[in-house]
């Protein structure tokens, strides 16, 4: 009896270890993570009293949202005048966009141009019937292409993580001078936090030039592990997801360049510049400003600036990530700002959300913005600091060459760290 005394009395002990032990590692491991998502050797950023200070706060409400929770305000559009060099340079052909594209056109001609709401776009898949009826070689596409097609009507998923407080404090909106949308993946936590220690820092920049980020990101496909919960908690510990109820996928990068627009509309207005990229490239963000800040008052509003892709076509062979099938599209590319990382005027964001409802979406996501731009009249602008098909082998370490880049792709987050650490070193001498 003694022996089953004791063995009790040791079972509660052992229990009680074993519950002292687990809260500690939760709460080592969540200590852990705020240290990592702190910002470190910052001697160019400075907080000023009044505005939040750079650093990840913990507001759980915003973070773990259901679907029909988020209340999403309708977005008024503007009444838009087409380019007519973008209408005479996409061809009047019998391929299928550029029958959509021009069709639209003749919508809005007949409307008058008047000022509208925001359209949603109808959920329902286009039928495989009415796509055979309009593509005679529908059933050769690829799988991947087919899905794109019954879907690429579809504008509105619900938002699953949302950060509507991002541009604000204290109830009121902060004078955003750049905001970093970045495009990432589920999965790809490394790169998020690699960024957040580095480039993607948020706060006031040279006294007064103040950075918000946000990483723009679909949920898993079905055949993917289900982060589901990793990315709330995630979003709870650093307030930068942005995360839409469609499958995160390379043909679905239009959809999300569609929604980050709409978002900074809804959230973000009031940003004076848009930078928008990939989670592997490197940017110097300070180099930006400085860029940004020497603009001339006319180019400030009307800027869309990159590294550009000139003569450019559909890549016609199935094997190739970037190919369109000529039945789908017909004509060359006009001149576009590498999806890797660009910029743009803020006061584009209306006038870019309004034109995209005539232009029908394309499986390429930065061909897409470079057409919208089109068709408002802006042409991009060549940077050459926008490296963004990288730069000489031999240079891709050196710190010195990177000072005076804007944008690179791309860099895996261990040499993202190694170069922002050495380009921030007080030894370094160039």
């Amino acid at each position: 009896m003694a022996v089953f005394h004791r063995m009790k009395s040791y079972s509660r002990v052992f229990a009680a270890t074993l519950v002292t032990c687990t809260v500690l590692v939760i709460i080592y491991s969540t200590l852990t993570l705020e240290v990592a998502g702190t910002h470190r050797d910052l001697p160019d950023i400075s907080v000023k009293p009044g505005i939040d200070h750079p650093t990840f706060r913990v507001r759980p409400a915003t973070a773990d949202v259901k679907p029909n929770q988020v209340q999403i305000s309708h977005v008024r559009t503007l009444a838009i005048q087409v380019s007519p060099g973008f209408r005479s340079a996409i061809p009047q052909s019998s391929a299928f966009w550029n029958r959509k594209l021009h069709s639209g056109l003749k919508t809005l001609d007949k409307a008058g141009n008047l000022t509208q709401p925001d359209i949603n776009g109808n959920s329902t898949p286009e039928s495989t019937e009415s796509l055979q009826t309009n593509i005679a070689d529908f059933n050769a596409y690829p799988s991947l292409y087919q899905d794109f097609l019954r879907s690429m009507h579809f504008r509105s998923p619900d938002v699953l993580i949302n950060q509507p407080n991002k541009c604000t404090s204290r109830g009121k909106p902060d004078q955003v001078t750049l905001l970093l949308g970045i495009k990432s993946v589920p999965g790809n936590f490394e790169e998020r936090q690699a960024v957040r220690e580095t480039w993607g820092q948020e706060g006031v920049y040279e006294d007064s030039l103040l950075v918000r980020t946000v990483f723009l990101l679909g949920r898993s496909g079905s055949d993917d592990p289900d982060l589901t919960h990793l990315l709330s908690f995630e979003a709870q510990q650093f307030e930068d997801l942005l995360v839409w109820d469609f499958k995160d996928s390379f043909y679905n990068l239009t959809l999300k360049e569609h929604v980050f627009i709409k978002w900074s509309l809804q959230h973000c207005p009031q940003a004076s510049f848009i930078f928008k990229g990939d989670d592997d490239v490197f940017v110097n963000t300070k180099a930006i400003l400085k860029y940004l800040k020497s603009l001339e008052p006319a180019k400030m509003s009307k800027l869309y600036v990159g590294q550009i892709i000139s003569q450019a076509s559909p890549h016609r062979d199935p094997k190739i990530k970037y190919y369109v099938p000529p039945t789908f599209y017909d004509g060359p590319y006009l001149p576009y700002a590498g999806g890797g990382g660009f910029v743009f005027s803020g006061a584009l964001l209306e006038s870019l959300f309004s034109i995209s409802r005539y232009i029908p979406f394309y499986p390429i996501d930065d061909v897409y913005t470079g057409m919208c731009f089109h068709a408002l009249g802006i042409p991009p602008e060549k940077h050459s600091g926008f490296q963004t098909f990288d730069i000489r082998e031999q240079d891709r370490g050196n710190p010195c060459v990177h000072r005076d880049l804007l944008v690179v792709h791309r860099r895996s987050p261990q040499q993202a760290i190694r170069l922002w650490r050495s380009m921030k070193s007080p030894l370094l001498m160039c």
